[in-house]
């Protein structure tokens, strides 16, 4: 993780775009990113985050209990994503039925609806665990272009592993969606850890917890599958701050350095 301090406010996080960042200033101070007011707790801590596309030149508010007010502008980092190019793909495939469209919408609705939740749980400061371990078979940000036709980005981390590979809870939280079967993603699981940020889970064979429980970090809350639009059995990890779609890898130590540990044990 990147810490950075300066008057008023600390940074833990890599400035850039897809990432997290932790941070906190003085109790009682007001936050704003871009004009927009951010939610502190009341130990002066708060997250935000920036989308896949983020512009580079942002800018963190602060006023401070006395009414002092500070700027800070943010330069971030620009990313490179992989894109790759498939062609051939049958209509069928790129435009799905209407009855399936009407499905897949009303699934977006109930996402959207339990990652645009505020809740006063101070889970999202801790430091997450990967969900599972394993090789990572896909990445945040990439995109492929079909017949020509950019596709959606991915907006998780791949990690391949056999169906019934559990699956644990990255921090604490309270699971805020618990479906067994979308149309897209199949079995899809969201944990809030408060103040905007969550973790989704997709393409999942079974889930073991219910909407509104509360889960610890490391407690198994699922098992991978490749239910929904999957090519084969991984997890699809992403992680949200509200809606704006970010890089799980960057609240997380790298699969090598785990994968490390782990073999040195």
């Amino acid at each position: 993780m990147a810490f950075q301090v300066s008057a008023g406010v600390e940074l833990n996080g890599e400035l850039s775009q897809g990432a997290l960042v932790r941070a906190k200033v003085q109790p009682g101070t007001q936050v704003f990113l871009n004009d927009e007011a951010v939610k502190v707790n009341e130990f002066g801590q708060f997250a935000f985050g920036f989308a896949r596309e983020a512009e580079l030149e942002q800018m963190l508010k602060l006023v401070y209990p006395d009414g002092l007010t500070e700027l800070k502008p943010l330069k971030l980092k620009q990313r490179q994503y992989k894109i790759q190019q498939v062609n051939g793909i049958s209509k069928k495939i790129m435009k799905p039925d209407p009855k399936a469209q009407e499905r897949a919408a009303k699934d977006s609705k109930q996402v959207k609806a339990a990652r645009a939740q505020f809740t006063e749980n101070d889970a999202f400061n801790q430091n997450f665990i990967w969900p599972l371990t394993g090789r990572i078979s896909g990445v945040y940000g990439s995109q492929r272009v079909y017949n020509g036709k950019p596709g959606t980005p991915h907006y998780g981390v791949d990690v391949a592993a056999k169906t019934g590979t559990v699956v644990v809870a990255p921090a604490d939280g309270v699971i805020s969606l618990s479906v067994p079967d979308m149309f897209y993603s199949g079995g899809t699981m969201i944990i809030d850890h408060g103040y905007g940020v969550s973790s989704s889970f997709l393409h999942l064979s079974k889930l073991y917890v219910k909407q509104g429980q509360l889960v610890k970090q490391g407690d198994k809350v699922a098992e991978v599958g490749s239910t929904g639009r999957s090519t084969g059995p991984h997890l699809d990890w992403r992680v949200n701050w509200y809606q704006v779609r970010l890089d799980p890898t960057t609240v997380v130590p790298s699969m090598k350095s785990v994968l490390a540990k782990e073999n040195a044990k």
